[in-house]
């Protein structure tokens, strides 16, 4: 190998982390896993509007149950592509606090969205609010995801 002087060495550091920060930028969940928390999420609200209270409490925590059975295995965030798996500490360890916020601040939009279009008369305001928080999770998860993790620094 021959010798690098300190500046070299300096470039070749700063490349590898550019290359590092690039990686685990792009490392996400499958555009899959948000369309199908759109759908639970949907079913959700279309529940609380037509079934039954126990209904809908069952169906809420079985869908608790099937998102963290899930979520065990893709939370991470670690795979970038369905052939390539990064480490934990290139992924970053606050992936987990980014979905979390994610899904809070789903639960969050849906239900002001309800109390507002209750408010304002409207029939079935809860499939409409799980409809909407649904469409935007399902066609935006993985770039409110990657905004989240901005702002999470993960």
């Amino acid at each position: 190998m021959s010798d690098l002087d300190h500046n070299q060495a300096q470039d070749a550091l700063d490349a590898a982390a550019r290359a590092q920060r690039s990686v685990a930028g792009q490392v996400g969940l499958p555009r899959m896993y948000w369309w199908a928390l759109a759908a639970g999420w949907l079913a959700l609200g279309v529940l609380g509007d037509f079934a039954p209270s126990w209904v809908t409490t069952v169906a809420t925590i079985a869908f608790a149950f099937g998102h963290s059975v899930v979520a065990s295995t893709l939370l991470d965030g670690r795979r970038r592509t369905s052939r390539l798996q990064v480490s934990r500490d290139v992924a970053g360890k606050r992936i987990p606090l980014a979905v979390i916020a994610v899904l809070l601040a789903m639960t969050a939009l849906t239900i002001a969205l309800g109390f507002g279009l209750n408010a304002d008369g409207a029939s079935h305001a809860g499939t409409w609010a799980a409809l909407t928080v649904a469409a935007i999770v399902g066609f935006g998860g993985p770039e409110i995801l990657s905004g989240t993790r901005r702002l999470v620094h993960a």
